[in-house]
């Protein structure tokens, strides 16, 4: 059982984010593992801060190069479109807990690669966006 000054530490973590605000500076860390990891930290904080205000700047480990070539491992025969339980799994294995659970597409069982980056990418925005909005 926890103590009253240890629920009251979890309840402030959690209602900053500030598990996933370290989690992601980490992986970024182990990601580009910088010369200069405390100026590197700095820069990500600043450009966390920034992106408050103008959404779509958040720092993020992946770009649209990385998510077309996630989408082409799960499309190796180019049909263009990959089913909607590679989408689920592609976009939990990104660490994205909250995304669109009926992206263009589904009907079919037809995502388009068009509809995997857009998602993939707004669900990243999300799990980057550790500030309270």
């Amino acid at each position: 059982m926890s103590t009253p000054r240890e629920q009251e530490a979890a309840e402030y973590l959690k209602k900053h984010n500030i598990s996933d605000l370290m989690d992601n500076l980490t992986s970024m860390l182990f990601f580009y593992r910088p010369e200069r990891p405390r100026e590197f930290l700095i820069d990500q904080l600043e450009k966390l801060k920034v992106s408050k205000f103008r959404p779509g700047d958040s720092p993020c480990l992946f770009n649209d190069s990385n998510l077309e070539a996630l989408f082409g491992i799960l499309d190796p025969s180019h049909q263009g479109y990959i089913t909607y339980g590679q989408y689920k799994e592609a976009l939990k294995t990104l660490g994205i807990k909250n995304f669109n659970e009926f992206p263009d597409g589904t009907s079919d069982d037809r995502i388009s690669q068009e509809t995997f980056i857009r998602e993939a990418k707004e669900g990243l925005l999300r799990s980057t966006a550790t500030f309270q909005a």
